[in-house]
């Protein structure tokens, strides 16, 4: 099988590399050899290994019947969505990392895949390395899939785990992520949050087989954390996780990004550094989870020629992974009933009375020397507590709490 890679960043090299150092078992495991044919990148490479196998023009791979599959590991919505659209409608399998494009056009693409029969795989478009979109349309395939919870963003988990353990400022813990090549150059999206909205889109399109619009997911980052926070974190024996939220609830799907206080009995507390992992609930199985690399130049090539494997091996009868067009309705996880942490300004002695009256029970918590106190509150919905709230006064944080 001859194939063809779109971009020669760190994870298209990552490919290369992978195909070549595995080349035997790769061989073994999908029938037949996976030789590179073509790498697309802007840049020449020049006394490299690579060099000869460059070009600088889609349709040399678009046009060659001999190219079977192709990677497309550029990043971004565009042109990657025009290149692999053409890839797919000229008969070619498609293997890609990219979570923007599958989050942005995944729908059109794999309907495209069905009409041309072939396969459209995407398993480290989420967690990287880590085996989720096969496991979750395959080995669970007889679940119902009732919640998925999961850190989806190596950047944002080893920031979180830095100003916890190390009592490190955010600025300095983002600085540092930076210089260690974790934060991707727009860094915006792992921070504000929204890379962790187009994976747990992706996963929750996967597991319902119905197409769910990440721009409807309420989305909340990790800027808005501080110390204070973390020191309260440590006085309940609980830490602050960015999570990706999604849960079946009497036929509805309630899908959030937002931090979360997460105590040492919930698994995913102990997920440090760049890690990444997901708790998935089905009805019949419980709860499981998955743990690994999220990001990284091997870990996630890795993933991409697992799914070139399964596209050799299924040939002519294309893998059944994705969605139809049908929308899935989205609705705010603020809707559900839960425990909220909250700072409030003033003393725990001037506004007992009134907190109690309007949040009921609390679990009250006072670091020395601060001008303010905190509190966990009983289940109750986001609308329920935002009106107390505001009676209260002087909120300073809110954040779910599973403590």
């Amino acid at each position: 099988m001859k194939a063809a890679i779109m971009g020669y960043g760190t994870i298209g090299s990552g490919v290369y590399e992978v195909l070549d150092r595995n080349r035997e078992i790769v061989k073994k495991k999908a029938g037949e050899g996976i030789e590179v044919k073509y790498i697309l990148d802007l840049r020449e490479f020049k006394g490299t290994p690579v060099e000869p196998l460059i070009i600088h023009d889609v349709e040399i791979i678009v046009k060659d019947p001999e190219v079977g599959i192709v990677v497309e590991t550029m990043g971004g919505t565009s042109p990657a969505f025009e290149f692999v659209k053409s890839c797919l409608l000229a008969g070619k399998h498609v293997v890609t990392s990219n979570k923007a494009l599958i989050a942005a056009h995944g729908t059109e693409l794999l309907s495209i895949a069905r009409e041309q029969k072939v396969s459209l795989l995407f398993e480290a478009s989420v967690g990287g390395g880590i085996p989720i979109i096969r496991t979750l349309n395959e080995s669970l395939a007889g679940e119902v899939v009732e919640e998925i919870s999961g850190i989806l963003n190596g950047t944002t988990n080893y920031i979180l785990t830095k100003m916890y353990e190390e009592g490190w400022s955010f600025e300095d813990a983002l600085l540092k992520a930076q210089e260690l090549g974790y934060a991707e150059r727009n860094h915006e999206a792992d921070i504000e949050g929204y890379d962790t909205c187009r994976k747990i889109a992706i996963l929750t399109a996967v597991a319902t087989g119905k197409e769910v619009d990440y721009e409807q997911i309420p989305t909340e980052g990790i800027t808005k954390i501080t110390d204070v926070d973390f020191s309260y974190a440590a006085r309940m024996g609980a830490s602050i996780k960015l999570l990706g939220t999604s849960i079946q609830k009497d036929e509805k799907h309630y899908l959030e990004v937002a931090p979360v206080m997460v105590s040492t009995k919930n698994p995913l507390y102990s997920i440090d550094g760049v890690f990444n992992g997901i708790l998935v609930t089905g009805n019949m199985l419980g709860v499981s989870m998955y743990y690994g690399s999220g990001a990284g130049k091997l870990p996630t090539a890795s993933a991409v020629v697992g799914d070139m494997i399964a596209a050799v091996q299924q040939k002519n009868m294309p893998a059944a992974i994705g969605w139809n067009s049908e929308k899935l309705p989205v609705f705010p996880a603020q809707e559900l009933s839960r425990r909220y942490f909250a700072r409030f300004e003033g003393t725990r002695e001037e506004k007992k009375q009134l907190v109690e009256a309007e949040l009921g029970k609390v679990k009250w918590l006072v670091l020395d020397g601060m001008d303010e106190f905190a509190v966990v509150t009983q289940a109750m919905t986001g609308a329920e507590f935002d009106t107390a709230a505001q009676k209260i006064g002087g909120l300073r944080q809110k954040l779910t709490a599973q403590v």
